[in-house]
């Protein structure tokens, strides 16, 4: 590295550096974010060449040196470098993927820009830069046109698949796949909330997310990347006032821990009926109305409980008219 100059360059040729061990030319793009250097023509070059090279680098490796470069405080550059030599396409293809050509009719912004934006806007915690790294991934493969612009339906479903495999492939932890794909999985679902949202839909909100509710709301927040401050503006806006229901809610309810009224035990007291599937659905059934409306007590509960088990057509005995 030539410090004072600003440019990356290698001690040694670069195609020599490269091929002791493939793994300094991803090294070398953490280096240009990190220490916001300039590669040399020669380093360019030669990772452009050997790239393919990387397939003899194991995953756990690459997936290392991907997480030092995400945790830049702006991994930017050294996401171009991968980019632009095709680096990337020997270990993530999917970040080129999102390359799409801009369409002069529908004037829809290129994906991998806003993505690689998006990395840069969030805070340097690695679940929430995985989030935005991949949280676009589906869109080439539903991109459609139609009288509206450029579709991408059902985007956040595909690309949570497309993530949870390529995160596994680089061998990430379990639950970081996990969280990563989920993360993914509920990126859009704040934008329906300019159409106005129930209590209901807040507190399904936060139970879908649930520990992951601040990552989500970050993820929501830098995916804004317009250069149109009235549309920037509302939607921090929104998000604002999201946040501060739940927060009203939360001094009313236990948002962070909704569940059923009744457990398991209490549900086959009350019906008389052995463990089972119907066990599970009438759980399902008392917690839909817990998000629906809010807190009930126990009798309410159990009256709800009757009626539902009534409506199931148990058979007589079946302990539907209990009194408990």
């Amino acid at each position: 590295m030539d410090l004072a100059e600003s440019r990356l360059r290698t001690p040694l040729s670069a195609e020599v550096s490269f091929l002791d061990d493939p793994l300094r030319m991803l090294r070398a793009a953490r280096f240009v974010a990190t220490h916001r250097l300039e590669p040399v023509v020669e380093v360019i070059d030669a990772i452009g060449r050997l790239r393919d090279r990387l397939e003899i680098v194991s995953g756990e490796r690459i997936r290392d040196e991907l997480s030092k470069l995400l945790l830049a405080e702006d991994p930017s550059p050294g996401l171009w470098l991968i980019s632009r030599t095709g680096l990337a396409d020997e270990f993530l293809p999917e970040l080129n993927a999102m390359r799409l050509e801009q369409d002069p009719i529908h004037h829809h912004k290129d994906v991998l820009a806003h993505t690689i934006a998006v990395v840069a806007n969030t805070r340097r915690d690695l679940r929430v830069r995985l989030a935005a790294l991949l949280h676009d991934i589906g869109k080439p493969k539903t991109r459609g046109f139609g009288p509206g612009g450029v579709k991408f339906h059902h985007h956040e479903v595909v690309g949570a698949r497309m993530a949870r495999e390529r995160l596994l492939a680089l061998r990430y932890p379990n639950d970081l796949v996990d969280e990563v794909s989920q993360l993914v999985y509920l990126h859009l679902r704040f934008h329906t909330y300019r159409m106005g949202w129930t209590d209901s839909a807040v507190r399904r909100y936060v139970r879908d997310a649930g520990p992951l509710l601040d990552d989500l709301n970050e993820l929501t927040r830098c995916d804004c990347t317009t250069r149109n401050a009235k549309k920037a503006a509302d939607l921090a806006r929104r998000m604002d006032d999201l946040e501060a229901r739940i927060e009203e809610l939360r001094a009313q309810e236990e948002l962070a821990s909704i569940r059923p009224q009744l457990d398991g035990r209490q549900v086959m007291e009350h019906l008389g009926i052995e463990p089972g599937p119907l066990v599970g659905e009438a759980l399902e059934m008392l917690l839909e109305i817990r998000l629906e409306e809010g807190p009930i007590d126990d009798a309410e509960a159990r009256s709800r409980l009757t009626e539902w088990a009534l409506t199931r057509g148990l058979p007589p005995g079946s302990g539907v008219t209990s009194s408990r």
